[in-house]
């Protein structure tokens, strides 16, 4: 395998039809692949987003970040579409769902896709990756510290509901990454999930690392835990390899 890639800016339809921005990164070598979903975290679609979606592609994936926030703030700085998308509520969990949907079918288009998808979220995107394993039918799935599954969320944001009555509808296996030290969500929501997993007989793989808490995957930010990092990447490639395979 090679780690040569193309990788750029791409137009999808997303929910409802509406044309969105996404960021797409596709190695050059011919070989059939899966393709991965990365959807972005709340602070939105940065630079530290889209290196995950090359380090994607190094690794043998056609990979694709959706901008959820593109039609509150087409253009503008992932500070100010954040901050913007969250003064109108955040994004809703059908436009979301409908946003990967169409980034998951642009995937399968392209040469060489082999037809099976995974999706990985990190904070806000680890919750709506969770929503899209119960909503839609795709492979595998990749929660990194996602929130508000299990409890509610603050009062400032009440278009976010608990999505705990989803998991009977989870449609493939999951892989969740936390933070010991985190609390949202905490050591007990993440307890109470795998619980419910396990008591539906739903296919999942829990690690919580201690020292860690919320965004220890961000190189950029004070919260990277190396250690903890690394060891979940090395999971994310294990899981991925194992069910996107063709």
């Amino acid at each position: 395998m090679s780690d040569a890639m193309r990788a750029g800016t791409v137009t999808i339809t997303g929910h409802g039809g509406d044309e969105i921005e996404a960021y797409l990164a596709t190695p050059l070598d011919a070989a059939p692949r899966g393709g991965v979903v990365v959807i972005h975290h709340m602070p939105g679609y940065d630079a530290a987003t889209k290196e995950i979606v090359r380090r994607f592609a190094a690794n043998g994936y056609h990979a694709i970040c959706p901008n959820l926030y593109w039609r509150e703030a087409p253009g503008a700085d992932p500070d100010d579409a954040a901050a913007t998308a969250r003064a109108q509520g955040g994004v809703p969990d059908d436009r979301l769902v409908g946003d990967v949907e169409g980034a998951s079918a642009y995937v399968k288009g392209l040469d060489g896709a082999n037809g099976r998808i995974g999706v990985i979220g990190y904070c806000s995107g680890g919750r709506q990756t969770f929503l899209t394993a119960c909503s839609i039918q795709i492979d595998a799935a990749v929660d990194c510290y996602g929130a508000f599954v299990v409890n509610d969320p603050p009062p400032q944001m009440a278009g976010m509901k608990p999505l705990l009555g989803l998991a009977p509808r989870l449609s493939c296996p999951l892989l969740g990454l936390f933070g010991a030290e985190d609390k949202f969500p905490s050591p007990e929501e993440v307890q109470t999930l795998s619980a419910e997993l396990d008591r539906l007989g739903k296919p999942h793989e829990f690690h919580s690392y201690e020292g860690a808490g919320h965004s220890f995957f961000a190189v950029d930010r004070p919260s990277y835990r190396p250690e903890a990092a690394t060891d979940g990447w090395r999971r994310i490639f294990d899981f991925f390899g194992k069910h996107l395979a063709a």
